[in-house]
């Protein structure tokens, strides 16, 4: 897959005081990216629960470029830019867009998948390894 894009719609329970989007926003924007992603390759959230699988968090990082406000048309997309060969370990960046061209944030994530019924971290079975293989990949996409 050559890019994965998501639209966003800013809700008024996003913003702070300051009428723009709230820092913690950024990484549920991230979030429901990947889950989109996931369950537009035809693996939705109820899938991974009867999988006992889901993935779980290491780091997240949010670069602040341009402020995000109300009414602003944004999109979010998603790309691979490291893996363990297995899959097992994985980071993804997002790119925040406003208003189709204006880069407002970057998002990076490091992450890995866990056996949700033994609560230890696993390989992810092979639905999960085809929807990374499909992953749209960085330019500086590199094997870990």
């Amino acid at each position: 897959m050559e890019k994965f894009t998501q639209a966003i719609e800013v809700r008024w329970s996003d913003l702070d005081p300051n009428f723009h989007l709230r820092h913690s926003v950024y990484y549920d924007y991230a979030a429901f990216c990947r889950i989109a992603f996931f369950e537009k390759g035809g693996l939705p959230t109820h899938t991974m629960q009867e999988m006992q699988f889901g993935p779980i968090l290491f780091r997240e990082e949010a670069v602040f470029r341009k402020e995000i406000r109300m009414g602003e048309e944004l999109y979010i997309d998603l790309q691979l830019t490291k893996s363990r060969k297995d899959f097992s370990r994985w980071s993804i960046r997002h790119h925040l867009i406003k208003n189709r061209e204006i880069l407002a944030a970057v998002i990076t994530v490091d992450g890995a998948w866990i056996n949700t019924a033994l609560r230890k971290l696993a390989t992810p079975p092979g639905r999960l390894v085809e929807l990374f293989l499909e992953m749209p990949k960085s330019e500086d996409f590199e094997w870990v």
